[in-house]
């Protein structure tokens, strides 16, 4: 981070600050290099060799692995992040960097990127960059996509809402058929007490040919006095 904040240092300036980190066998070769190559050394020739000669195999081999199993999750800042800080013990580069990349990615990332970059990338940088606009813009379509359906009206999940709605419904519904079942068993029951429509039947065949008027003198005017009904 010092070094990436102070762009104007000079490699033997950065050399130079370096060595004054280092402790034990790392100072020791940082001393004998400095007196073997003295000003003709250069940033990056030392600093591949001390990370080549003094790095930790074993938390390079489980980064290694940790960045081959590492996905893109929706959020290309976060994979971005991880990626990195994985790398920086990986040292993944060049095709085996682009391949671990490209099998993190959805296929809507890669059809985004390769829309918009259609040569091939020649160096890591401008992979990882290409990578990560094209992801960014497919986050910003999706919530685009979410936001139109809110305004919308249309829920993303509408399953267990519609479900919760019919069972409802059913709730409301059932005490209306209950007290409509017990409607009609009680007017069953009233006819089944006072004859019902069989009774009507065989006095309507007993008045026959009898006028309204005789026949309204023995039923009165109110209808019937076992059903109600006007007009037998």
């Amino acid at each position: 981070m010092y070094l990436g904040f102070y762009h104007e240092t000079v490699d033997r300036q950065k050399i130079a600050w370096v060595g004054t980190l280092l402790m034990d066998t790392a100072l020791v070769w940082h001393l004998y290099r400095h007196r073997e190559l003295r000003d003709n050394d250069t940033w990056g020739n030392y600093s591949a060799t001390i990370r080549a000669g003094y790095r930790n195999e074993r938390k390079a081999a489980d980064a290694q692995l940790k960045l081959g199993q590492l996905r893109y999750q929706g959020d290309i800042r976060a994979y971005m992040t991880e990626f990195q800080a994985l790398n920086n013990y990986a040292r993944a580069m060049g095709e085996g960097l682009q391949e671990k990349v490209n099998l993190a990615m959805p296929d809507s990332v890669l059809d985004m990127r390769f829309a918009h970059y259609l040569e091939d990338f020649t160096d890591e940088e401008g992979f990882l960059q290409a990578t990560y606009q094209a992801a960014l813009q497919v986050e910003k379509k999706k919530a685009l996509r979410l936001a139109r359906e809110h305004a919308k009206g249309q829920p993303v999940a509408t399953g267990k809402r519609d479900d919760e709605r019919k069972k409802e419904r059913k709730r409301k519904e059932k005490p209306k058929e209950l007290a409509f079942s017990t409607e009609r068993r009680e007017a069953r029951t009233r006819g089944n007490e006072y004859g019902g429509t069989e009774h009507c039947a065989s006095e309507n065949a007993a008045f026959k040919g009898i006028p309204d008027s005789k026949r309204r003198e023995h039923t009165g005017t109110g209808g019937c006095h076992h059903c109600g009904r006007n007009g037998h």
